[in-house]
């Protein structure tokens, strides 16, 4: 560990859970470097993520979009930066335009590893062994670390937010002493990643049926999807579709008022971990052994399907039997054992 002042330009990833993951990142550099500062260019829809997270001293909002190369506006972003004289910049996409910035910027050392052939925008390129470093996770972590440590898979802290306070107009009443079950059915990568509505819908009429209080979580996107739950459950009393009704941070403090969350494998499986939430998290045609959940409270189920996983948006065959044959009492069962209940 060093006291040494050290400050640090993080361009971030553009998705929710990478971002959750790259706290751990956060963490080891401020192990590394106590007395220094990290803030993180990045989408500015990510600001409510980097507000949860203590490690951060500033969120910079990144105006040019996912996949749009904007050399100009790089430039121009780059130029500013300068003046905030920053020791390091740690380049977490692998994309070449990703690195240009802290180029522009004049960062002294410039550290990543090296996906499209990045020689001279990076100083400090690190050349990846998958092998010895399976987790998305531990990428990200080892680049905290020197060089000549890239091929130890590196200890890490596990994502760790810290929740606000939910306002009362967003947070649905309940019974004092009621339980709240979150589920969060969307997948930004596509359907193939959700398990299904009618096993969510068995799974919230179960739990309804024992006084829970089931809330539905998601984007603008996952509306119709929520609205499909609901119609499933026959006793809508304590069910609440907030799909697209919330703001990212607000989704953050909801699920942090959670006694269980059941999740696909999503941004929001990662913030539930990152929450240290009890958590089931359904997986298909993904793996967990690249994002698992970083939290001891979740539990994982996937079953032996011979073409899984296959990280398709969609299934090739049609099936989609990775999620389908996956029943609601299997996950039931995972925090209800006793509920003698049956898809």
């Amino acid at each position: 560990m060093t006291g040494t002042k050290h400050d640090i330009l993080i361009i971030g990833p553009s998705w929710v859970g990478d971002m959750v993951m790259a706290q751990s990142l956060f963490a080891a550099l401020k192990q590394r470097y106590p007395d220094g500062n990290i803030d993180v260019l990045a989408p500015e829809w990510t600001r409510a993520l980097l507000a949860r997270m203590p490690e951060v001293r500033e969120a910079i909002s990144m105006p040019v979009t996912h996949g749009v190369f904007g050399w100009k506006q790089r430039r121009q972003i780059g130029l500013s930066l300068r003046l905030k004289n920053y020791d390091q910049s740690i380049v977490l996409p692998n994309s070449w335009k990703s690195a240009l910035i802290p180029w522009f910027a004049n960062i002294p050392q410039r550290t990543g590893w090296l996906g499209e052939m990045r020689y001279g925008l990076l100083n400090d390129p690190r050349k990846l062994n998958k092998q010895t470093l399976p987790l998305m996770v531990q990428r990200f972590v080892s680049l905290a670390h020197p060089a000549s440590q890239s091929d130890i898979a590196p200890e890490y802290l596990p994502p760790k937010m810290i929740a606000e306070p939910v306002s009362s107009e967003l947070n649905p009443l309940k019974a004092p002493e009621q339980k709240r079950l979150v589920l969060c059915p969307g997948a930004e990568f596509g359907p193939a990643k959700q398990w299904p509505t009618t096993h969510y819908a068995a799974l919230g009429e179960l739990l309804s049926q024992q006084g829970w209080q089931v809330l539905i979580m998601g984007s603008k996107a996952d509306v119709a999807v929520g609205e499909q739950i609901v119609a499933g459950i026959t006793d809508k009393h304590n069910v609440i579709n907030l799909c697209g009704k919330t703001q990212l941070g607000e989704a953050i403090d909801l699920i942090a008022t959670a006694d269980q969350v059941v999740s696909n494998d999503s941004g929001l499986m990662h913030i539930a971990a990152a929450l240290n939430k009890p958590l089931v998290a359904i997986y298909g045609p993904t793996s967990p052994a690249f994002t698992p959940p970083l939290s001891d409270n979740a539990q994982l189920v996937q079953i032996p399907i011979e073409c899984s996983p296959c990280f398709q948006r969609t299934c090739p065959l049609g099936h989609h039997k990775c999620m389908q044959d996956i029943p609601s009492a299997k996950i039931a069962e995972l925090f209800l054992p006793k509920s003698g209940f049956s898809p």
